[in-house]
C-alpha cells in the first residue's frame, strides 16, 4: 500500500515583507537623490573615489529598485503555470545585485590602476564635503535597513543592504583620501581608496552571487543538514528505509523536501496519516516548510541509484 501526502505549512511572512518594502522604498528615494549630487560632485572635484562611490550609489539605486519590485512580485499568488508563485523573483534580484556589484568593483579597480600611471589633480575640499554628506546619508539608510528590514535571513534584502554598506565604506574611503590630498598633496590616495573599497565590494558580492546560484541550482539549504532530516524520519519505528530524498530552497523563507519512506504492507490508512503528522511536526522544527512524503512498501520498485536509496532503519 502506497500513500502520497503533500502538506504545505504557509507561515505568514507578510509583515516582514511589508517592512522590507517600506524600508526599500525610503532607501531608494534617499539614495537616488544623493547619487545625483555625488556623481556631479565627482566630476567637479575630479575625484575617482567620489565618482566611483557615486556610480556605486547608482548601482544601489538600481538594485534597491529591483529588490523592491522583487518583493512585490514575490507576493503574487501561485498559478497553474507558476505553482510556487513568483517567490524566486527575489533570488533573481539578489543574483542581479551580486553580479552588478562584482562588475562595478572590477571597473573601478581598472580605472584606479590607470590613475597610478596618470595622476590627476583632485579638488580635495569639494571631495571632502560631498563625501561627508554621503557618509551621513549611507549611515541613515544602513540603520533604516538593518533595524527595519530582514537583512539576516532574506538574501534579497541582504544584497541591497550590502550595496549600502559598500557605499558607506566608499564614502569613508573618499573622506580619508580627501584629507590626505588636502594635507599632504597625496593624489595617489584617491585611487588607493577606490581599490580598497572595490575589493570589499567584490568580496561581499561573491557571497551573494554564490548563495543565489545555489538556490537557483536547487542546492540544499545551507542551514539544513540533509542527514539530520533523514535520521529524523528514520526515528519512526514504522519506517524501515528512506530513499529518493531531495531538499531544496524555493525562496528565502520556504524550504522544500520530497522523499519516499518504506513502511510495512499491513499498515492502515489511519496509521499512515498519524505517522505523516508526526514527521511533519518534527521537520517543521528543522525549518522544512513544504514537504511531500511518499509512503510505500519494500515491494515498490524504484531506481537504485537515487539519493539515499540505501539508508536503512538503525533501530
Amino acid at each position: 500500500m502506497t500513500h502520497n501526502h503533500d502538506h504545505n505549512h504557509d507561515h505568514s511572512h507578510g509583515h516582514v515583507h511589508t517592512n522590507n518594502k517600506k524600508v526599500l522604498l525610503f532607501s531608494f528615494i534617499i539614495i537616488t537623490a544623493f547619487m545625483i549630487i555625488e556623481i556631479i560632485g565627482g566630476f567637479v572635484a575630479n575625484s575617482l573615489a567620489l565618482l566611483s562611490d557615486g556610480l556605486h550609489m547608482f548601482s544601489d539605486a538600481v538594485s534597491l529598485g529591483v529588490a523592491l519590485v522583487a518583493f512585490i512580485y514575490a507576493e503574487k499568488h501561485a498559478t497553474l503555470s507558476k505553482t510556487f508563485g513568483y517567490k524566486r523573483f527575489e533570488i533573481l534580484a539578489a543574483l542581479f545585485n551580486g553580479v552588478t556589484l562584482f562588475i562595478i568593483g572590477i571597473i573601478i579597480i581598472i580605472e584606479a590602476i590607470q590613475r597610478f600611471f596618470k595622476p590627476t589633480e583632485v579638488q580635495s575640499t569639494e571631495m571632502f564635503i560631498i563625501s561627508v554628506l554621503g557618509l551621513v546619508i549611507n549611515i541613515v539608510v544602513a540603520i533604516l535597513m538593518f533595524s527595519g528590514g530582514d537583512t539576516k535571513e532574506n538574501i534579497n534584502m541582504r544584497g541591497a543592504f550590502i550595496h549600502v554598506l559598500g557605499d558607506l565604506l566608499g564614502s569613508l574611503g573618499a573622506i580619508i583620501a580627501a584629507i590626505l590630498i588636502w594635507a599632504f598633496g597625496w593624489t595617489v590616495a584617491d585611487p588607493i581608496a577606490s581599490i580598497i573599497v572595490s575589493i570589499l565590494i567584490i568580496k561581499s558580492s561573491w557571497g551573494i552571487t554564490k548563495s543565489s546560484l545555489n538556490i537557483l541550482m536547487e542546492g540544499a539549504p545551507s542551514n539544513i543538514n540533509i542527514e539530520t532530516i533523514i535520521n529524523t524520519i528514520l526515528e519512526e519505528d514504522a519506517i524501515s528505509a528512506v530513499h529518493d530524498c531531495h531538499l531544496w530552497t524555493i525562496s528565502n523563507d520556504l524550504n522544500a523536501l520530497s522523499c519516499h519512506a518504506v513502511v510495512s504492507s499491513d499498515m492502515t490508512v489511519a496509521g499512515c496519516e498519524q505517522l505523516l503528522e508526526r514527521i511533519e511536526d518534527k521537520l517543521n522544527h528543522l525549518n522544512v516548510n513544504h514537504m511531500t512524503i511518499q509512503l510505500e512498501t519494500d515491494k515498490h520498485k524504484h531506481e537504485e541509484h537515487t539519493l539515499c536509496s540505501s539508508v536503512q532503519h538503525s533501530h
